[in-house]
């Protein structure tokens, strides 16, 4: 991996911190357990294989190309998965330019291109540890009837990778259908060099030898020469204090930043501390609030980090488990992700699975205002005078990602308004990514909601409630969870939502 820019000057290799790292950076490749302290340890100790994947993932590829064999008549790929099983397989796609629908929503309208046109031609990847991710299992059962509704056999159609012997494994290979195990001593964000990360993108062509010959490669680099490794760790610990902003412009890499936003945030957000990552537009747009900046191509950003994709992965990864030994953080658990299932449950029993009227403050045109203001500028205004000293803005939009992507201009306009780092995230995926800090990371948080009438609903095969129904839950439950922190909070809810989109763009400009 080659490291530089302007920041390497404050890299200090005779402090106790970077011996600290160096030590930290010998226990990880020992796969050492007691590595983030004693009461880490025991998550620890199922969680480290990821250190062996870019060579024990050598052995999946016979299989994996059986599989590929299997479903090569199926021109169209669909991955349902959340967090690290589907942002990790998101980036290789885009990096070498393969073409997979990623359904990592809840939303009713993006689930109408999931499905698409021609099901006769569509494999279905269901990527699950368990299979009890709610948004996965409600996406496998969704597509499992839309087969049968179109005269089709959900085996012949539906592939599914998860851990050994769990009850999703059970249940599925006693139907007869496709399937795949994955290290389970491999956690989610930490396993796109596993079966989550090789099988969906190989059904496309991407050329996983490749990816895990470049990141078998770059371990053994770094492990012979230490240096720029523990030079990026030093760094991100020393020279931000909370905010990184990454950005992949320009670079060979479209999407890395995602992935390493969920696996830096979710790893170290946590016991009111860790890095937030902020994904971000190009370098002139990043260094906001005094943000780190972190950028895999070009000369301008304070640290340049650039390779080959696969010499990314386990780099980053490596970094992540870095930082958590620094912080003094448990990086393999999430807490605080369990606490908006609940509330989201929660919801869904006292609505009893419908959608209540929810009554707002105030409405503008097609935007309901569900906080302080007396017009969508004005909650606007005041949301961003509640921003905390040195805090940040999170914007949730609980909509359709591609339909509605031009709502993520909203996260530049914010950030320069307000002059707070700022992140963007789609509902509900975001709750596997930075949800985790923005509950158990520094308190200083805002909150954006952006919510919006579906064009259409789909009920979920053996559950009492609608992909409708469920997004609005996701999106109160962690509402709710939010207020008890007494949070800065806003929703916005589109009643139209491109012309909500539009009047939400045109309102922020003009702050």
């Amino acid at each position: 991996m080659k490291v530089s820019g302007s920041s390497l000057a404050a890299v200090d290799r005779e402090s106790d911190l970077y011996r600290k790292l160096r030590e930290v950076h010998q226990r990880i490749a020992k796969k050492d357990a007691q590595t983030w302290g004693s009461k880490a340890s025991a998550e620890a100790a199922i969680r480290l294989n990821w250190v062996d994947l870019p060579e024990s993932s050598q052995a999946l590829l016979p299989e994996i190309s059986t599989l590929v064999e299997k479903f090569s008549s199926n021109t169209r790929v669909v991955l349902c998965g959340m967090g690290g099983s589907s942002l990790g397989p998101e980036v290789i796609a885009l990096t070498y330019k393969k073409e997979i629908f990623i359904f990592d929503s809840t939303d009713p309208n993006y689930a109408t291109h999931a499905i698409g046109t021609d099901l006769s031609k569509t494999v279905v990847v269901v990527s699950s540890k368990s299979g009890s991710t709610i948004e996965t299992s409600s996406q496998r059962a969704l597509f499992q009837q839309q087969f049968e509704a179109a005269g089709l056999n959900p085996v012949e159609h539906m592939l599914f990778v998860t851990d050994p012997g769990s009850p999703l494994d059970s249940e599925v290979r006693a139907a007869g259908y496709s399937v795949i195990n994955a290290d389970p001593n491999v956690g989610g964000r930490f396993s796109v060099l596993s079966a989550f990360g090789l099988t969906p993108t190989a059904l496309v062509g991407a050329p996983i030898n490749d990816l895990l010959a470049d990141a078998s490669s770059e371990k053994a680099s770094f492990l012979s020469d230490d240096r720029a490794i523990v030079d990026v760790a030093y760094l991100l610990v020393t020279q931000s204090q909370q905010y990184i902003a990454f950005t992949d412009a320009e670079s060979s890499v479209p999407g890395l930043s995602d992935w390493i936003e969920q696996l830096i945030a979710e790893s170290t957000g946590k016991d009111s501390t860790g890095r937030l990552p902020i994904a971000t537009e190009d370098v002139s747009r990043a260094a906001v609030g005094g943000s780190f900046t972190v950028a895999y191509a070009g000369s301008s950003a304070n640290l340049v980090v650039e390779g080959s994709l696969g010499a990314h992965f386990i780099f980053w990864e490596w970094v992540t488990a870095l930082i958590g030994a620094a912080l003094k953080i448990d990086p393999f658990n999430q807490p605080n992700v369990t606490e908006a299932k609940e509330q989201t449950a929660a919801a869904l029993a006292e609505w009893n699975n419908v959608v209540p009227t929810l009554t707002p403050a105030c409405t503008e045109k097609s935007v309901e205002i569900f906080g302080d203001g007396q017009s969508l500028k004005d909650a606007l205004a005041t949301f961003i005078e509640d921003v905390k000293d040195g805090g940040y803005i999170a914007i949730m939009a609980y909509l359709d990602r591609r339909d509605d992507a031009k709502i993520a201009e909203l996260r530049s306009i914010l950030a320069e308004k307000s002059g707070h780092p700022t992140s963007f995230g789609w509902g509900p995926r975001f709750m596997h990514s930075t949800g985790q800090f923005h509950k158990g990371g520094q308190k200083n948080g805002s909150f954006l909601q952006i919510t919006g009438e579906t064009s259409v609903d789909y009920e979920i095969p053996g559950r009492p409630y609608s992909l409708r129904t469920l997004l609005f839950a996701q999106a109160i439950g962690d509402n709710r969870a939010l207020a008890t922190r007494k949070y800065p909070l806003l929703r916005l809810h589109l009643q139209n939502r491109s012309a909500g989109i539009d009047q939400i763009l045109a309102a922020a400009r003009s702050l």
